[in-house]
């Protein structure tokens, strides 16, 4: 039974708009990826079939509808043969190997062995001011219809293998001055020269765009050989993500932006870091039993009364215990201690949670990392969380495995990348280190430093701010007392002494206690 072609639509494994054609027997072929489905009930068929001879047959006769003409086609050895154009594959000494075959229904067959050439490479040196590589043989013979002055080439396999199939060449292309990448403007195109343009030598590389049309072919076949010419001179120098002209900041360093966007609860914490910024990360530290929990959950509850939507993992306890520590420290009574009676917990439940933007994460007990980044992910772009509690860091990393180190600067660069990403401010609560012998214990109120951090490399690095909680927990009347310091600060620089705070147990919540500066001992200060 013979196919006829029906119509094209989208490819779904490479996403090229219009490149899979549909035929009436129901097989599908994209002229992007190459990839062929079946036709209904049908049992074997494989249209890469190859043969082992190969010849140069035809004739190099004008492609009146393509404007290529038959100087061109013999210049490439591009052959009609009947119904059929064949466009032969030489080795770079110039040995024919393969014939890639195309009829009418544009579906692609290949004679011969493949070559790791790209077409039309044998016929230019291997040297030379400029290259202009495209997607496909037609296109290249296009581009050299408009400009045969300069070496046109093709990828083998189109877009799908482009990165592959270019660095197969890296040898050759440098030693041409420019490279330009011709391909469809399309989303497989744009995507293929981006990944061939990284491997190629750095600021050799140009990428050609065309506005009216989706390649060299198209734009020859409309009488627009200027187009094409145009494309090539008006190649763009390829930049890779991330490096950006300083000219082209305008914008971004002139927009007045505030100080801060939430201030802190202490004045010593407001001063010295002038409040809370979206796009930042905050790690807050201190020895065990400090009360970096309680801290936080105080943070929050400032926030969520202002308004403001935040999303909160507390993952070494119950939603139950985070719930009722956020509305104690609103509430100003510590319903999570002792007994309370249901109508006093549903009058607190009505005036906190129920008009909170709060969201938490029910995951106890469940540390898989990759779980948790793409909660956070999902509390920051799909909720609109614009701050973000992760409490704590240690419990995050006993999912993973080896060096911890390591771990913690791949697990800290996660979540930078993810603060950078959203937008979000995240306060991270992470442990210290162990006090050496010499030093006196975080639990007795011993002073802290970057030095202790838990994995410091990753964490002092990627934090903006670190703010560490030192309390005495075996004090006999300054137990309940913490001190607020400041280890660093990227937004101005003022690290030290930030004030002291007081919790109520009754009340759960901190309260300034101090706001006075402590002396200066150059013996123990840093």
């Amino acid at each position: 039974m013979t196919s006829e072609f029906v119509r094209h639509e989208p490819c779904p494994n490479c996403g090229s708009s219009d490149a899979l054609s549909l035929y009436s027997d129901g097989h599908t072929w994209c002229f992007v990826c190459h990839n062929r489905t079946p036709a209904t009930n049908e049992v074997v068929h494989n249209p890469h079939m190859t043969k082992k001879d190969v010849t140069l047959t035809g004739s190099a006769e004008r492609l009146q509808k393509r404007n290529i003409s038959e100087k061109t086609n013999h210049f490439y050895r591009i052959y009609r043969d009947g119904d059929t154009l064949r466009f032969p594959y030489f080795t770079s000494d110039g040995v024919l190997k393969g014939v890639k075959i195309k009829n009418k229904k544009k579906i692609f067959t290949y004679e011969g062995t493949s070559t790791d050439t790209l077409f039309g490479q044998h016929l230019f040196p291997n040297t030379g001011k400029r290259i202009v590589i495209y997607e496909g043989e037609l296109d290249a013979a296009s581009g050299y219809e408009a400009m045969a002055g300069w070496p046109h080439v093709s990828l083998p396999h189109g877009a799908a293998s482009a990165k592959k199939d270019v660095q197969k060449q890296i040898p050759l292309l440098q030693g041409y001055e420019e490279i330009v990448l011709f391909f469809d403007a399309d989303d497989p195109g744009r995507k293929a020269a981006e990944e061939a343009a990284s491997i190629l030598p750095p600021g050799k590389v140009k990428i050609a765009r065309m506005e009216s049309y989706k390649d060299a072919s198209d734009a020859l076949q409309a009488n627009d050989a200027e187009a094409i010419r145009k494309a090539i001179w008006d190649a763009k120098p390829y930049r890779p993500d991330g490096i950006i002209e300083g000219k082209t900041l305008q914008t971004l360093v002139t927009t007045p932006i505030p100080p801060a966007d939430h201030d802190y609860p202490f004045k010593g914490l407001q001063d010295k870091l002038h409040g809370i910024r979206y796009q930042e990360l905050t790690t807050i530290t201190s020895g065990s039993g400090q009360g970096k929990s309680t801290f936080c959950r105080q943070l929050a509850v400032n926030l969520l009364t202002k308004g403001v939507r935040v999303g909160y993992l507390a993952l070494e306890e119950s939603n139950r215990r985070t719930a009722l520590g956020l509305m104690s420290t609103a509430v100003g009574k510590a319903l999570h201690i002792g007994e309370h009676d249901r109508q006093e917990l549903e009058d607190d439940f009505h005036s906190t949670l129920a008009n909170w933007n709060l969201y938490l994460f029910d995951g106890f007990g469940s540390f898989d990392p990759d779980v948790i980044y793409n909660r956070i992910e999902y509390l920051a772009s799909g909720l609109e969380c614009r701050v973000i509690f992760l409490d704590h860091l240690s419990i995050l990393l006993s999912g993973l495995d080896g060096d911890e180190r390591r771990t913690i600067d791949q697990t800290m660069t996660r979540l930078r990348s993810l603060v950078e990403r959203t937008g979000i401010a995240l306060f991270l609560v992470s442990h210290l280190r162990r006090s050496n012998n010499d030093r006196t214990s975080h639990e007795e109120g011993g002073r802290v430093s970057l030095s202790q951090l838990r994995g410091s490399a990753g964490i002092a690095q990627l934090s903006d701010q670190v703010v560490a909680l030192e309390r005495n927990q075996q004090s006999s009347d300054e137990r309940d007392i913490a001190t607020l310091r400041i280890i660093k600060n990227r937004y101005s620089g003022e690290t030290g002494f930030a004030g002291k705070i007081k919790f109520n147990l009754d009340t759960s919540r901190f309260t300034d206690y101090e706001t006075q500066t402590e002396n200066f001992n150059p013996a123990t200060d840093f």
